[in-house]
């Protein structure tokens, strides 16, 4: 069942911030389901879009992933070093594949073979961030993946972790994982693998 289309506009935008991450206030004239137009302010993150990459080694049916601080953990009160899926900003000119090619090899040093798009691009937020997140499937050989990387202009210290891609889906389905991304991709990935037994 489809509902009408509202229109919203942009009315002004404020730079609060612009490190990083890049912080405006704007001011958007909404048109409201229940009738009339209302004017609002809200402050909106902004930091391009990005990719996330689920590596994984058909030989040895294991996935790789990044371990990292995340500061966003930690002031949630979380341990801070996550296990997610690699990923990094999508450059300007570069298509999601690229990138995800890219972070692969800046992240792990792994070479991501036949790189395949999962999603095109979803919200991390739309509440407060335009920020959008490509999924990505390659195919990496796992055995190369040691040691710890990452871009020293990033200041990222990377750790490459190999798991078993059952004990992979079990962490997503329990919980253990708790990267939305991550998390995503892992359902997508365990419903591949149930398909293909099927067959």
């Amino acid at each position: 069942m489809s509902h009408r289309r509202l229109h919203a506009a942009v009315r002004e935008r404020v730079p609060l911030h612009e490190g990083f991450l890049r912080l405006y206030r704007y001011v958007f004239d909404v048109e409201q389901h229940r009738g009339g137009t209302r004017r609002l302010s809200r402050e909106v993150m902004e930091r391009g879009h990005a990719v996330a990459v689920l590596g994984h080694d058909p030989n040895s049916d294991e996935i790789v992933l990044a371990n990292e601080f995340r500061p966003g953990a930690l002031v949630a009160g979380d341990y801070p070093y996550r296990d997610n899926l690699v990923a990094g900003a999508i450059d300007e000119g570069e298509t999601a594949l690229e990138a995800a090619v890219r972070e692969m090899r800046e992240e792990t040093a792994l070479e991501l073979r036949d790189p395949t798009l999962i999603h095109p691009g979803a919200y991390v937020s739309s509440g407060g961030t335009s920020e959008k997140i490509s999924l990505v499937y390659g195919q990496v050989d796992a055995r190369r993946a040691v040691g710890v990387h990452g871009s020293d202009s990033e200041d990222e210290d990377i750790l490459a972790v190999v798991l078993p891609a059952s004990m992979f889906i079990e962490r997503v389905r329990s919980g253990d994982i708790d990267d939305l991304k991550t998390i995503v991709a892992g359902y997508w990935f365990a419903e591949q693998r149930a398909h293909q037994r099927l067959k």
